[in-house]
């Protein structure tokens, strides 16, 4: 009597168990299609951010359009860049989201360094903050430092909404044009915060903190 229950018992779990798999093979590839949709969005973004710095270089070119454009851009690459380390918190598509992440450091670095051309040409009000951390980071120590920096960074652009961009670039993926200002900020250590390209902290410190070198 006993027997048709086992059976109806492992007949069951075995359908679960596919059920489950087939439901997490549908799973990874929907994120699959996702990354390569960044993938190629990026590519697009990437000429858009060309042509934005020819145009700041430009004479003539109307400043509160460009200055608006650049802060879109920011936003945009920055939203993306959320989405994708909810994917990279999965510990799934790893080989796939390197590339991917390193060119939207890229971008990040690009737009960091129209943003500073911009402050020069249209004095706009824009407040930036960079936040410099390792993308490989093994020390158990600097992860918790980076993931409270990440957290505080996060909160203060909830808080100040429009009127600051947060720029998140990992300094470890070999970007020659981020080592080149990393040196002239004579930074030696990570994680690295650096406000309105003024104040550089190096060191957790209070929000408060952060908040007074903004309004400086």
């Amino acid at each position: 009597m006993k027997y048709p229950v086992f059976v109806q018992a492992l007949a069951l779990t075995i359908v679960v168990f596919l059920i489950g798999m087939y439901s997490g093979i549908v799973l990874e590839q929907d994120r699959f299609s996702q990354v390569n949709e960044y993938y190629a969005e990026s590519e697009v973004m990437l000429i858009d951010i060309l042509t934005l710095n020819n145009l700041v270089s430009q004479e003539g070119a109307e400043c509160s359009m460009l200055v608006e454009a650049n802060s879109n851009l920011l936003n945009r690459v920055y939203e993306e860049s959320v989405v994708l380390e909810e994917f990279e918190q999965t510990g799934k598509l790893t080989d796939l989201l390197k590339p991917l992440h390193r060119k939207y450091d890229v971008l990040r670095t690009y737009l960091w360094m129209n943003s500073m051309e911009l402050k020069d040409n249209c004095r706009n009000e824009i407040d930036t903050i960079v936040y410099l951390y390792n993308y490989e980071e093994e020390d158990l120590n600097r992860k918790a430092e980076q993931n409270v920096w990440s957290k505080m960074l996060y909160e203060l652009k909830e808080e100040l909404n429009g009127n600051l961009v947060l720029i998140p670039i990992a300094a470890d993926t070999e970007i020659e044009s981020l080592d080149i200002l990393l040196r002239e900020y004579e930074i030696e250590s990570l994680p690295a915060v650096i406000v309105n390209e003024d104040v550089v902290f190096t060191e957790i410190v209070e929000k408060e903190t952060v908040v007074k070198a903004i309004s400086n």
